[in-house]
């Protein structure tokens, strides 16, 4: 099957799978991102500097004007990052008390 971009969606089955699809490919970046968790947690000398909230804070920033730059809900991104990065934190906490 032929996955087309959404303007080019003309049914359901075309909407599913293009969302099916790129929510693979979501999953495969997340898998990346938590290998850089993993390797936070090696590379950071104690627990306490797992949690960083300037950081924290600049990377939910830079995600929202991301957002803005491509015109979807800035507000929504922000809200996923929110809730991305403190998933990473904890993973990255989990990664580090195992070392």
């Amino acid at each position: 099957m032929t996955i087309l971009s959404g303007p080019d969606c003309t049914t359901m089955t075309d909407v599913r799978a293009g969302v099916d699809a790129l929510d693979r490919e979501l999953v495969a970046l997340l898998a990346k991102r938590f290998a850089y968790m993993d390797a936070a947690a090696r590379i950071k000398p104690e627990r306490g500097h797992v949690r960083d909230e300037a950081r924290k804070t600049q990377v939910i920033e830079n995600a929202r004007a991301e957002a803005v730059r491509l015109g979807v809900p800035d507000a929504v991104v922000a809200d996923l990052w929110e809730a991305l990065v403190e998933a990473s934190i904890a993973y990255e906490l989990a990664a580090f008390d195992k070392r």
